[in-house]
């Protein structure tokens, strides 16, 4: 294959992509859309049983709080407190109270309820039904089914829930609803009050749900007895073991068993009534129905598919070796130097582009050397301004050690004359002009700056003939971090030349602080001096985006060498994404801030390492020297 034609491996290639990619996408896609139905069917089937367990809840809720009614009765209360066995004109004279005053109005209301109970535990025992046939209880049935509801139910007066009915000819129809209720002079349980309800008429709370042709829904209680089936004759029966089992493991999540013959999907949810168990039921093959109709259209549209795009490959594979073979013959030309357009053809395809491209590449190498030959001319221009900046500094330092030592000899005359002023004052210029002459570092520490900076203050103190102090609010981490030498004194000099036109009022501050914004270590000088005309600020910064070094002018005047050399100086070092910007206002001050990187932590200890090793080389020079 490694010397077959283009034609054959641009075949096989799209013959690989195409197949790969079709499967791969096909096979996904049916995963994926498969896994979302079956979330989506889930899903829905929860919402299904948890709106059943809802509307069934609610609707025993009603039945609960229509007992409440009842349970307020006074006649009931006053009738749970006669004798045993009472059959008097008490016992019917409370029977008449109650039905008219309440059960009437209960039966009119809820035509549902099929019968109401109220048995005292002495025996006593009212019955009433509703289109139901009656039945009369004897004694002994009353005490035993008195005591059957008060073993079915909690001494608090909570609501219980029974799924039969004493009436022989209602098992398995009817539902029944108990509480223990007091009586009227007793503060303990006298009594059972119980309601029962049509259990068929459960089945109108789900009409609205559409489980399918094959889905049902029914509801069973913790010994997985059947309260509710659309069949009506598994009412009362047994759920399988197997199937109880599943349905109470499974708790809230679906489920698949085969119970029956055919595999089915369970979901159920638990009542707070009775602890019943609501359970949806359907088909596993009627669920699983679009997700077979996906897996088939996958397959035919993917051959389909395939089929076209191996043709559409043909194709496109001709196209692209024919017009190939004559780029090929033209390419060889350049091969020999010649650097001559190719000539583009008429029609407009991929080829015919990349000849086109072929034709601005040969134009953009003439481009790029000019290019090239520009970028040469600005490094050389930086070179010089770096050589300019250099000279500027080598001027500072024309034969020094004799400054120094005729600095020294006016320091012994000042301690000779008593002169504590000149000798500060030569003290402070000796140790700046050592500082302002060193050409080993370019960089140096914040606190070495600020020693320059407070030597300057004390020349100027004599100077202008009033102390002045400066507001220093370096964060003491940041004084061993690097900056620019002699970058701080101008900028705190050029204050004093122009925030305070008028003088220094006591009022008067300039506040140097520093600080770490993300990977830029800042330095700023603050005052409140005069401010700066939006003019004069506008051709200032006009100037420190120029770049350069300010020039002297023929008059030896600076024009701006301060300001805007510390600016070039800090980019030098540094780059020009760092520097100097100025925020001022007119009358409200003036900011300008030094922009340099942060270092990082090994790289300080070792500079200052070395920083440490060319003083103590300093310090012994200038002993020396003295």
């Amino acid at each position: 294959m490694k010397r077959a034609g283009l034609y054959p491996k641009l075949l096989l290639s799209f013959l690989i992509v195409i197949f790969v990619s079709m499967t791969g996408v096909g096979v996904f896609s049916y995963y994926m859309s498969s896994s979302e139905l079956d979330k989506l069917i889930e899903t829905q089937m929860s919402q299904i049983a948890g709106n059943a367990v809802h509307h069934t809840d609610l609707y025993l809720q009603s039945y609960e709080r229509s007992m409440v009614s009842l349970l307020s009765n006074v006649e009931m209360k006053r009738f749970l407190d006669l004798p045993a066995d009472e059959k008097g004109y008490l016992y019917y004279e409370n029977r008449k109270m109650i039905k008219e005053s309440s059960i009437d109005s209960v039966f009119i209301r809820n035509p549902e309820v099929a019968a109401v109970y109220l048995m005292s535990f002495e025996g006593n025992a009212l019955t009433f039904y509703n289109d139901t046939l009656g039945y009369s209880f004897s004694q002994e049935e009353t005490r035993k089914y008195a005591e059957m509801y008060k073993q079915a139910s909690k001494p608090d007066g909570s609501l219980a829930i029974l799924n039969r009915s004493i009436l022989p000819d209602q098992q398995n129809k009817t539902l029944t609803l108990v509480r223990q209720i007091r009586g009227l002079s007793s503060p303990n349980n006298r009594g059972v009050l119980a309601i029962e309800l049509r259990s068929a008429e459960l089945s109108s709370l789900w009409k609205g749900m559409d489980l399918g042709d094959n889905g049902y829904f029914f509801i069973a209680d913790e010994e997985g007895t059947f309260v509710y089936h659309p069949d009506r004759g598994l009412v009362g029966s047994k759920l399988s073991p197997k199937l109880k089992e599943q349905v109470l493991q499974a708790g809230n999540e679906a489920f698949v068993s085969g119970e029956g013959g055919a595999e089915r999907m369970y979901m159920s949810r638990r009542s707070s009534f009775g602890g019943w168990r609501l359970v949806i039921s359907m088909p596993l093959d009627e669920l699983q129905g679009p997700v077979q109709t996906i897996r088939t259209s996958t397959i035919v549209v993917g051959a389909l598919t395939l089929a076209l795009s191996l043709w559409l490959a043909r194709r496109f594979g001709i196209s692209i070796t024919r017009p190939l073979q004559e780029l090929k013959e033209a390419m060889r030309e350049t091969e020999k130097g010649n650097w001559a357009i190719i000539p583009v053809p008429e029609h407009r395809d991929e080829i015919a582009e990349l000849m086109k491209r072929y034709n601005t590449m040969v134009g953009r190498l003439s481009e790029l050397v000019d290019k090239v030959y520009q970028a040469e001319l600005r490094d050389q221009e930086n070179r010089l301004e770096r050589q300019k900046a250099e000279f500027q500094s080598l001027q500072l330092q024309i034969n020094p050690h004799f400054l120094y030592n005729t600095l020294e000899t006016i320091v012994c005359y000042a301690f000779v004359r008593d002169s504590k002023e000149i000798s500060e004052i030569v003290k402070a210029l000796a140790y700046m002009l050592r500082y302002s002459v060193q050409t080993n570092l370019e960089e140096i520490t914040v606190a070495n700056e600020l020693k320059h900076v407070m030597l300057f203050i004390v020349v100027l103190q004599h100077r202008i003939g009033r102390e002045f102090e400066l507001d220093v609010v370096v964060p003491p981490e940041f004084l061993l971090h690097h900056m620019v030498r002699l970058t701080m004194q101008p900028l705190v000099e050029n204050v004093f030349q122009h925030a305070f036109p008028d003088g220094i009022e006591d009022y008067h501050y300039i506040r140097i602080d520093g600080g770490m914004d993300g990977d830029m270590f800042w330095i700023s000088v603050e005052d409140n001096g005069a401010g700066i005309e939006e003019e004069a600020l506008a051709q200032l910064r006009e100037k420190l985006s120029a770049n350069r070094l300010a020039d002297v002018s023929p008059q030896g005047k600076a024009g701006g060498i301060g300001v805007v050399n510390v600016h070039r100086r800090i980019q030098m070092v540094y780059g020009d994404q760092y520097g100097l910007s100025i925020e001022s206002q007119e009358d409200k001050g003036t900011r300008m801030i030094m922009r340099m990187p942060r270092l990082d932590e090994k790289r300080e200890k070792q500079d200052k390492r070395q920083e440490l090793q060319g003083v103590d080389t300093d310090e012994r020079a200038r002993g020396f020297d003295g």
